[in-house]
């Protein structure tokens, strides 16, 4: 099969692809939905699709955040964009450790999980977009 050098054919097979991602996101969604009305919350947390929702959708967050990074007009300093990032990553996290054992059946052990949780899952972002931003002031 000879690579396409057309650049027409590269932007419509291009559209081709995102049209079948939403057609198959739709899907997905419309499963899971049903799902959900049928077996509720649980029920459709444990349908295999829901894991494959979420890993197109980290996925999609991802490959977003190195666009947006790339398209960037105004230099940005790295450094100071984690610093900022950090800080309000750990303001949130220990917000949320503090107020989750404020909530009715919940302990202080499970706001130091929840605000861990998502202190780990917040700052993964935050390293990566400064990655993208020093590699990208470094070309």
């Amino acid at each position: 099969m000879k690579k396409i050098t057309d650049e027409r054919l590269v932007l419509q097979n291009l559209k081709n692809i995102r049209m079948a991602f939403i057609i198959q996101t739709i899907g997905v969604l419309a499963i899971l939905g049903y799902e959900f009305i049928v077996d509720g919350m649980e029920g459709m947390r444990e349908n295999p699709l829901w894991l494959v929702f979420m890993v197109t959708s980290i996925s999609l967050a991802y490959l977003s955040m190195r666009v947006s990074v790339d398209h960037e007009n105004n230099k940005k300093s790295p450094k100071r964009s984690l610093y900022i990032g950090l800080t309000v990553v750990t303001i949130i996290s220990i917000t949320a450790g503090i107020l989750i054992p404020f909530t009715e059946g919940s302990t202080v052990m499970s706001g130091i999980i929840i605000g861990g949780v998502i202190f780990v899952c917040s700052i993964v972002p935050v390293m990566y977009t400064y990655h993208l931003r020093k590699s990208r002031e470094e070309t």
